[in-house]
């Protein structure tokens, strides 16, 4: 779901005060972990590295959407996804339009070929889905398999188009028994080709948002339902171990009457997917006249839908937020910019246990839905922007993909202690503000930015313990700066790219040791900062 936006050139540079590191001398607290804060003074955060935890499956950095299908095949995005690949913990791809025209899987027939089968040969094409299954797979991602749009052959109405720049079809079919066969066709080549122990850890996703205007069928709950009836009894007529699931509504919309006729009509369900973004209205999902924050919005959608589920015929279904960001437009304040690490730390905090996977939209610039890309930073849903540059939200996920697998308390809402394997602290800690705008237009940061203090004490390890510490803030790990330094130019040059691409790098950390079991860090607005402690 999206909506892409120009915005103006802004030619400032931007100046930001020192960000502080600060060592005291105070001797370590009892054990436990403890959080305080003092007036005037920095939040004392105490940490017992003994204490049990609990497990924290990284479930934010599984899955990743993208642009649609047919992009797999370009260079740049198969380079953005080879880095996605060797820095975080992505392990799925989500894309639109697998059966759009421009894959050619149903493509160029009359639509009598599919309602009455000729003997004469297959009217299905597989080479484009070939190559962008397989392009994924030697890159150690599985794809997660949206099934849409309507091929024109088979659709109720071949001119039903979405406003999107490519145009994909949102009817219904002409004949349920065409796209029967077509599903049915596309289930036995995937696992002819790559076996069904591998395909049966696939998604297979039953359309897009049919809760909007990606689905033209009416009325559009009741039709969605049997269309989805439909694709999950022809997919589980191939093999009762392909995994599919629905409803894949905006908004967290239809899970609860989406569930109750699955089970009245006892369809086939393997997983629960929806989508929330930030700025979704508290009246589109919870028909309520709140103002929620961006910063609660999308858990407080995945709780409303995990009670939906526990509450529903299939307690234990998984559920899957297959799209979600911080917006839903094209916002450069948001997307662009460091306001994503406290926002995605304080995201994955919240929903901690409530989800088994959220897709985050997108991993790459690399996507046509609001027309050709005209600048690389222009609000993109994109982790890596234009031209394989990294923004500061990749260098978010860098970060965060070095958390631990055990996660304990942390008596604050603004920091992530885990324990990794090994048992060194991985400790996220962050400094949530609003965005400094929202909407096309970008603004440059303001000259200072309120510093927030942890003052951290370590117990049960050396008191001289090693500690390394990375930023992402206004003044590291954030492109911004040099792209505002050159001016902002809409088509940077060859040479403009490279220095853009070094500039996105994420920044050198900083080396100290703890003294006496204790170190103090400070956090600007907007500012992630990732701790790690050796506790050896």
């Amino acid at each position: 779901m999206s909506r892409l936006s120009k915005r103006s050139l802004v030619r400032r540079m931007i100046l930001l005060t020192p960000i502080l590191f600060l060592l005291s001398h105070a001797p370590p607290s009892a054990a436990g972990a403890t959080h305080s804060v003092r007036p005037g003074g920095p939040e004392q955060l105490s940490i017992d590295t003994h204490a049990p935890g609990r497990a924290f499956p990284h479930f934010w950095e599984t899955m990743f959407g993208s642009g649609r299908a047919v992009l797999v095949l370009r260079a740049n995005y198969q380079d953005d996804l080879t880095r996605m690949k060797s820095e975080t913990g992505i392990g799925y791809v989500r894309f639109h339009g697998l059966l759009d025209d421009d894959v050619g899987l149903a493509g160029g027939h009359e639509a009598a070929f599919y309602d009455k089968p000729s003997a004469k040969g297959s009217p299905y094409n597989f080479s484009y889905v070939d190559q962008i299954c397989d392009a994924l797979l030697a890159r150690g991602v599985r794809p997660f398999v949206e099934l849409d749009f309507m091929p024109k052959a088979l659709a109720a109405n071949p001119d039903m188009l979405h406003s999107f720049w490519y145009h994909p079809n949102i009817s219904p079919p002409g004949n349920y028994k065409a796209w029967d066969r077509l599903i049915r066709a596309l289930a036995r080549h995937l696992v002819a080709r790559y076996g069904i122990d591998e395909v049966s850890q696939w998604y297979l996703e039953v359309w897009n948002e049919p809760n909007l205007d990606f689905w033209g069928g009416a009325p559009r709950q009741k039709s969605y339902f049997k269309l989805y009836d439909q694709t999950a009894r022809a997919l589980k007529s191939v093999s009762a171990r392909l995994r599919v699931g629905g409803p894949a509504t905006a908004q967290a919309a239809w899970v609860s009457a989406f569930l109750a006729h699955v089970a009245r009509v006892s369809a086939p369900i393997d997983f629960v997917s929806t989508h929330v973004y930030a700025n979704d209205t508290a009246d589109n999902v919870f028909g309520t006249n709140e103002k929620i924050g961006r910063h609660t919005m999308v858990c407080r959608a995945v709780r409303k839908v995990h009670r939906e589920i526990a509450a529903s015929p299939y307690p234990r279904l998984p559920l899957i937020m297959s799209e979600f960001n911080a917006s839903y437009a094209n916002e450069p304040d948001v997307t662009d910019t460091p306001y994503m690490g406290p926002w995605m730390a304080s995201t994955i905090a919240q929903c901690d246990g409530l989800v088994q996977a959220m897709s985050y939209w997108t991993f790459s610039d690399v996507f046509e839905e609001g027309g050709v890309i005209r600048s690389p930073f222009y609000g993109g849903f994109g982790l890596i922007a234009e031209d394989d540059i990294p923004k500061a939200a990749f260098n978010v996920f860098v970060l965060l993909h070095k958390l631990g697998d055990v996660r304990l308390e942390a008596a604050t809402q603004s920091a992530l202690i885990t324990r990794t394997p090994a048992g060194a602290l991985e400790i996220a800690l962050w400094n949530y503000a609003k965005p400094d705008g929202t909407g096309p237009r970008y603004r440059p940061p303001p000259a200072t930015r309120t510093l927030r203090t942890f003052d951290i004490i370590v117990n049960g390890i050396a008191p001289s313990a090693a500690a390394t510490l990375w930023r992402v803030d206004d003044r590291h790990s954030n492109v911004l700066q040099a792209y505002d330094a050159m001016g902002r130019p809409p088509w940077p040059t060859p040479a403009q790219i490279t220095t853009l691409r070094r500039a996105g790098q994420l920044s050198a950390p900083e080396q100290t040791r703890l003294n006496h079991g204790r170190v103090q860090v400070g956090v600007p607005q907007h500012g992630l900062v990732l701790l790690q402690i050796d506790t050896r």
